[in-house]
């Protein structure tokens, strides 16, 4: 299973940036997928999740700026990420739900 993350990058507080996860090795579709992120200092925290079926959920700290999809026909993962702020700064992994199948992850920096 290869999970291939990408998209971040340095931006400004108050931009965006959109991140993909592209999977390999695995039924995409038949799973559970989700973001997380580790700033610095700080443990790896779940940020959005999304099922086989559509259904998703996000962490209070980020519900109404980043939104989570997937395309399974492309098997590639999504979060699109709008009014950042500096604490969103963190490496941003993707992961299949209740699996050790993790991504090596892309830095999100966002700047003050």
């Amino acid at each position: 299973v290869q999970l291939q993350a990408s998209g971040g990058g340095l931006v400004q507080a108050g931009g965006s940036l959109r991140l993909s996860c592209k999977a390999s090795g695995i039924n995409f579709r038949l799973y559970e997928m989700g973001w997380a992120r580790q700033a610095p200092g700080k443990q790896r925290e779940l940020v959005a999740t999304i099922t086989s079926s559509g259904n998703i959920s996000y962490a209070d700290s980020v519900k109404g700026r980043f939104t989570i999809s997937r395309d399974n026909t492309r098997r590639t993962l999504y979060l699109q990420m709008n009014s950042l702020t500096p604490e969103d700064t963190a490496v941003y992994y993707c992961n299949v739900r209740s699996t050790t199948y993790w991504g090596r992850g892309t830095l999100v920096t966002v700047s003050s």
